[in-house]
């Protein structure tokens, strides 16, 4: 944990001074650490928020455990029946990604930054895109449900759920084994993640034009749980939230299978 600094004062004075010192260039510019709601208009609304935080006494692990709670209300959202638990859903997202923005800018501040920080943040990540799933696949079933109800469509949530969260385990597995075997911290640059050539290379150039695989973070996965909400409004909800599950289900085992060849085809995993 770094030693905050004696000349900072312990609130900003203005916006553009937490701008300045919360939204350094390196932090906005950072290649696959944004989401894409951060850049379009979430780092523009964040500082407001932080602003509220820091007029508090709570650290930025405690906003990062807002994070968390915010993060597993996106999935009690979609137990709410139809289209309004889905748009609460989405909504709720989106506050779940703002105060995300929020706990490193406070972090950045206080200069309290700490592995404790990521790895929390990390567990809010992971828990909630393995409960959306989960929530989704409960309103599949048609809940309230009968204890002695199919549980086909829970099933396959489940299943949802684990492939979900091994594809996103991936990325850690390669960090882990680099750190193990001593090689150097990637950068994320195309020569490192590209399959040198073949067929892996050419379905790695149609999936950077239709990037299916982006649908399984938490944003994404609301809007299309909101698309089929909406879709059900005419077919019935029921229907469009089984639809919706079978499709990501199908969608995320080939995912998960051409992340793992992607991986091992490229320099991720080379000494």
């Amino acid at each position: 944990m770094s030693t905050p600094s004696p000349d900072r004062p312990r609130r900003p004075r203005s916006i553009a001074e937490l701008r300045a010192v919360a939204q350094p260039p390196e932090v906005r510019s950072r290649k696959n650490a944004e989401h894409w709601t951060a850049g379009l208009y979430l780092r523009d609304l964040s500082p407001y928020l932080t602003w509220v935080f820091l007029r508090t006494s709570i650290s930025a692990n405690g906003v990062t455990g807002f994070m968390i709670l915010s993060g597993w209300a996106v999935a009690a959202a979609l137990l709410i029946p139809g289209f309004t638990g889905a748009a609460l859903a989405l909504v709720m997202c989106q506050v779940q990604m703002l105060i995300d923005c929020c706990d490193g800018e406070v972090a950045r501040w206080r200069q309290t930054s700490s592995p404790a920080g990521a790895f929390l943040d990390a567990v809010g990540h992971y828990t909630t895109e393995a409960l959306i799933p989960i929530a989704l696949a409960v309103r599949a079933a048609g809940y309230p449900f009968t204890p002695d109800g199919d549980y086909l469509w829970t099933t396959l949530g489940l299943g949802l759920s684990l492939v979900l969260v091994l594809n996103k385990a991936l990325n850690d597995m390669v960090r882990v084994a680099r750190a193990n075997f001593g090689a150097p911290k990637l950068t994320y640059t195309y020569e490192e993640m590209a399959p040198p050539r073949g067929i892996l290379a050419r379905l790695r150039r149609i999936a950077r034009i239709v990037p299916l695989h982006r649908i399984f973070h938490s944003v994404e996965m609301t809007m299309v749980i909101f698309v089929g909400a909406v879709v059900g409004l005419f077919v019935g909800d029921l229907l469009a939230m089984r639809v919706v599950l079978v499709v990501l289900l199908i969608v995320a085992v080939f995912t998960l299978f051409g992340h793992f060849l992607a991986i091992m085809a490229s320099k991720r995993v080379r000494a």
